[in-house]
């Protein structure tokens, strides 16, 4: 066990530290440095304690046999906390009360079957990102609401660092090393991590991890947040749907971390149970409440060059799979290509995500290199959403939908804003007064664009009484939307 863990234990609060923040065994402080400190409350332990658990990891190390244990390592960890626990159990020599056992067996399962000192912080929901910056070893946490903090943790040394990412390697199947001294991949969990080693990082290994949500968010949860407002959340809600007759394709734009991913997440829970949709992703995240899903993922060639599956391949691979829909986790290079021949050959209702600022940068972007993509085929995108993470002296850290373009033209992309970000009233104002994505999906299905709106308004009511109940977890939400297009499909709703 580290000492920085004892450091971590044995933590009291100080008489400087101004509280910010309190929840559950954590504290978020203000000590008078530049950032504040995520400081986590934990049993106090001893210099004997320390000797006791370190005595008992040496025990269960070899005894319990971790290549038979789950590769999640959350399960993994339950699965070895009870056997050390059962191990203390039938100890002659330990002798303390059984509350101090079970910090025993909690401590050592975490350092021999997960994480280490990191698991303390991937443990909490609030928590967006956990990262560890060498040469120190610090780690910071970026937290859903007080945005970037420094963590009250140094981790001991570089190989207590590089035994996590190689336990992290083994997990997902991967090697790190000096001839391949990167990492980027998917932990059983769905947490996302990327980890460097000499001579890739000349400091010292790093490791940043991007967690999972297990219930991930909704379009409740986003209205909730302010990252749109209901009406908004409704008018997109009919464009993913196409009122079942012209689905429209849909990128989101936004820069990293900007929550372009959550919201491609939520809007995809409007797709139809009835569609059979394929997502492609470098790392996967996404987590739909569908059945006839596909799931893909990309892979990196093995250090012989061999064995990728690279996004342009795994796309090309999904069209011959009769989607109904496709999802790019991520458009980068030239699956760009082909994820437009998609759109203009009858694949309606396609998503994807680009790192892009606007919606002009984002068919820049798009139509120069490494995508490629022919302006006359830009066309066939029928809507940009524009998501920022913005700093605001009033709110703190916030996430809202800056901008909704419509891509118009025949030849060549035009594009109509229909709603921008006003950052003194903190909401999107509707800019054009004609959208012809309206026009498009009401022609479609037979009727007017007066039965669009109308359309719009039920489907805003009802995500509002979704707001005030709380229905905003996705079984509950997504059974909600699954019943309304039954109840609308028999002229019901």
């Amino acid at each position: 066990m580290p000492d920085a863990l004892l450091k971590l234990l044995s933590d009291e609060k100080t008489a400087e530290d101004k509280i910010i923040d309190k929840y559950d065994n954590v504290r978020v402080v203000d000590s008078g440095e530049e950032l504040p400190v995520y400081k986590i409350n934990l049993p106090f332990l001893t210099p004997a304690d320390k000797s006791t658990i370190e005595a008992v990891q040496r025990v269960a190390t070899r005894v319990i046999d971790l290549r038979k244990e789950d590769l999640d390592s959350r399960k993994r960890k339950e699965s070895i906390k009870e056997k050390v626990e059962e191990l203390l159990a039938k100890s002659t020599t330990i002798n303390a009360p059984k509350s101090k056992l079970k910090v025993y067996a909690d401590i050592v399962s975490r350092e021999i079957g997960g994480y280490g000192l990191l698991d303390y912080l991937l443990d909490d929901d609030q928590l967006e990102e956990v990262m560890v910056v060498p040469p120190k070893r610090d780690v910071y946490v970026f937290h859903r609401k007080h945005g970037m903090l420094l963590a009250g943790i140094t981790l001991d040394n570089d190989e207590y660092v590089r035994n996590i990412i190689e336990r992290i390697a083994r997990d997902v199947g991967r090697r790190v090393d000096t001839s391949y001294p990167l990492l980027d991949s998917r932990l059983p969990s769905g947490d996302r991590v990327n980890a460097t080693i000499k001579p890739a990082s000349i400091d010292g290994p790093t490791l940043t991890i991007r967690k999972f949500r297990e219930d991930p968010y909704t379009m409740v949860d986003m209205i909730k947040f302010g990252t749109l407002s209901e009406e908004i959340a409704a008018f997109l809600w009919t464009c993913v749907d196409g009122m079942s007759a012209r689905p429209s394709n849909i990128i989101i734009s936004g820069g990293t971390s900007s929550g372009k991913t959550t919201l491609l997440n939520c809007l995809a829970m409007f797709i139809r149970p009835t569609d059979r949709v394929v997502t492609i992703e470098d790392t996967a995240e996404l987590k739909l409440p569908l059945k006839h899903w596909l799931r893909l993922e990309t892979r990196p060639a093995g250090i012989e060059g061999t064995g990728e599956l690279s996004m342009d391949i795994l796309l090309k691979n999904a069209l011959r799979m009769r989607p109904d829909r496709m999802i790019v986790g991520e458009v980068r290079h030239k699956e760009a290509a082909t994820l437009f021949t998609a759109m203009n050959t009858g694949h309606q209702g396609s998503m994807g995500t680009i790192h892009a600022n606007n919606s002009d940068e984002t068919l820049i972007r798009l139509s120069n290199p490494p995508m490629s993509v022919p302006e006359q085929m830009s066309t066939a995108l029928d809507l940009i959403v524009v998501e920022n993470k913005i700093n605001d002296r009033r709110k703190g850290m916030i996430r809202r939908i800056t901008e909704i373009s419509e891509v118009g033209g025949k030849r060549k992309p035009e594009l109509n804003i229909l709603y921008e970000w006003d950052g003194n009233k903190d909401r999107l104002e509707q800019i054009a007064q004609k959208f012809a994505v309206k026009k498009k999906i009401a022609s479609f299905g037979g009727t007017t664009e007066d039965e669009f709106e109308k359309e719009v308004n039920i489907r805003a009511k009802l995500l509002k009484t979704s707001v005030e109940k709380g229905f905003n977890d996705i079984k509950r939400f997504s059974m909600l939307v699954h019943k309304y297009y039954s109840k609308a499909d028999d002229g019901k709703a």
